[in-house]
């Protein structure tokens, strides 16, 4: 069963981060990933664009993976379907990172077993531009 923290985990969590990786953020401004990125970059975050079709977005140069991305990250936002979410947990625990945030809609048992047996945060099925406004 996948078991997020609480709202108020979860406001603490946003209130203490600061650099987010967002792993299939599109260039495409129609695009759900883009104006979720956009309205956390407009409220102070720093934005990493993890995906390897792109250039860049928000303005910022784009990684092709997790494992690029220098220095240690808040957060890992993730705009992909719930089948890719393994692999992308796996590249996670290589990474210096904290939170693991699949978006809403968007959860892997697999997954959410195998970070938390690592002893990570994991929130699973939720919007973080949700959650940031509702506990701001």
């Amino acid at each position: 069963m996948i078991e997020n923290p609480t709202r108020e985990e979860m406001g603490q969590i946003l209130k203490k981060s600061k650099r987010i990786a967002v792993v299939g953020l599109s260039d495409n401004p129609d695009r759900t990933s883009h104006s979720v990125s956009k309205a956390m970059q407009n409220q102070g975050y720093e934005i990493i664009p993890v995906n390897p079709t792109i250039d860049s977005a928000l303005g910022i140069k784009a990684v092709s993976s997790l494992e690029e991305i220098e220095g240690s990250v808040d957060i890992v936002n993730v705009f992909r379907r719930s089948e890719f979410l393994p692999d992308i947990a796996r590249e996670f625990d290589k990474i210096d990172a904290k939170v693991f945030w699949a978006q809403l809609g968007v959860m892997n048992k697999e997954a959410y077993s195998f970070l938390k047996e690592r002893g990570y945060t994991v929130i699973m099925d939720r919007c973080i531009k949700v959650e940031h406004a509702l506990t701001k």
